[in-house]
């Protein structure tokens, strides 16, 4: 009996699995068709499997301003002072008291300065100091510009140094930005100080470093003590 082609047709469809394993060619296999293109956007970045720099260049420059997490300079803090400032965390104020040994007691003198408070940056991750010096006792009582200046000149590999009129809290000041030889590295750093006249004389505050990356870093810390200065 020969049947209809409309009733052939779905017997050969369901035979289609059946003949194939019994020798016939194997189907191709499907090809899932491309997505359709949609509005243009930019792709994302593949992620990077290299790690992260850890470099600092040498132009590195401050971070944003620093947090006052403790004062310093008044009655009862680290280092009495004829002012105060605030500091960052984890800096570490030590005052300084000089040694009767003259050799040494030099190295707690600069130009007509005497180091009074060593801020030391170590605990909070770097290398360098905040320093306060006032002038000897009996001194001759100059200017902020002119101890400044004499401070500068204290340091003998002092050199491009410039001079500005600032303030310091609420008070008239004078900074110098300089450079100085590292004796460590053999390379000039840069380095920067302020100067203020108090009842007490004239108050300089410097902040150093082993080079200028680690200078550079500080200056949120050097600027906090700038900015929140008070006479005592």
């Amino acid at each position: 009996m020969r049947l209809p082609i409309r009733l052939l047709a779905p017997l050969l469809l369901a035979a289609g699995p059946l003949l194939t394993g019994c020798g016939g060619p194997e189907p191709l296999p499907e090809v899932a068709p491309a997505p359709r293109p949609t509005s243009a956007q930019p792709s994302a970045p593949a992620p990077s499997s290299a790690a992260p720099s850890t470099a600092r260049p040498s132009s590195a420059g401050p971070s944003g301003p620093a947090v006052a997490a403790a004062s310093l300079g008044g009655r009862g803090t680290a280092c009495p002072l004829p002012v105060s400032f605030s500091l960052p965390k984890d800096w570490k104020p030590n005052a300084i008291e000089l040694p009767t040994d003259p050799d040494l007691a030099d190295l707690a003198r600069r130009g007509p300065a005497v180091m009074r408070c060593e801020i030391d940056a170590k605990p909070a991750g770097l290398i360098g100091f905040l320093r306060v010096w006032t002038l000897e006792k009996g001194a001759a009582r100059p200017s902020a510009r002119a101890a400044l200046e004499a401070f500068v000149k204290g340091d003998e590999t002092s050199s491009a140094v410039s001079y500005r009129e600032t303030r310091a809290g609420t008070l008239p000041a004078v900074e110098a930005t300089y450079t100085v030889r590292s004796a460590l590295f053999d390379e000039d750093k840069e380095e920067r100080a302020f100067a203020v006249t108090t009842p007490e004389g004239v108050v300089v505050v410097d902040l150093g470093g082993t080079d200028t990356a680690e200078h550079r870093e500080m200056l949120p810390a050097y600027e906090l003590a700038r900015t929140t200065l008070k006479a005592l």
